[in-house]
C-alpha cells in the first residue's frame, strides 16, 4: 500500500530544516564556549540528516535493512573521502596571508 504525504508536511519539514540552519549560523557567532558550539552544530547536522533521510528520501517507510545499507554506505564513503583528503591537506605547506 502506498502512503501519500501531503505537501504541508514537506513544507513544515523544510521550515524546521531552515530554522536549524539559521540557528547553526547564529550559534557560530555567539559568544559561547567553542566545545558547546561545536557540539550544538554537530547535533543539529545529525538531526537535519535524519529528517532529510526520513522525509525527503522516504526512508521512514522502508525496511531496516535498506535504511542500514544507506547509512552504512554513507559512512563508508565519508570515511574514504576523509582518509584520502586529510593526508594531502596535512602535507600542504601553510599558506601565509
Amino acid at each position: 500500500m502506498e502512503r501519500i504525504t501531503p505537501y504541508r508536511t514537506y513544507w513544515l519539514v523544510w521550515i524546521v530544516l531552515l530554522a536549524l540552519t539559521l540557528s547553526m549560523i547564529v550559534a557560530e557567532g555567539a559568544p559561547l564556549a567553542r566545545g558547546l558550539v561545536v557540539s550544538f552544530i554537530l547535533l543539529a547536522m545529525l538531526l537535519k540528516v535524519t529528517m532529510i533521510g526520513a522525509w525527503y528520501m522516504h526512508l521512514r517507510l522502508e525496511r531496516a535493512a535498506l535504511i542500514l545499507s544507506v547509512v552504512l554506505a554513507t559512512f563508508v564513503t565519508a570515511a574514504a573521502l576523509f582518509f584520502l583528503l586529510v593526508p594531502e591537506a596535512i602535507s600542504l605547506p601553510q599558506a601565509g596571508p
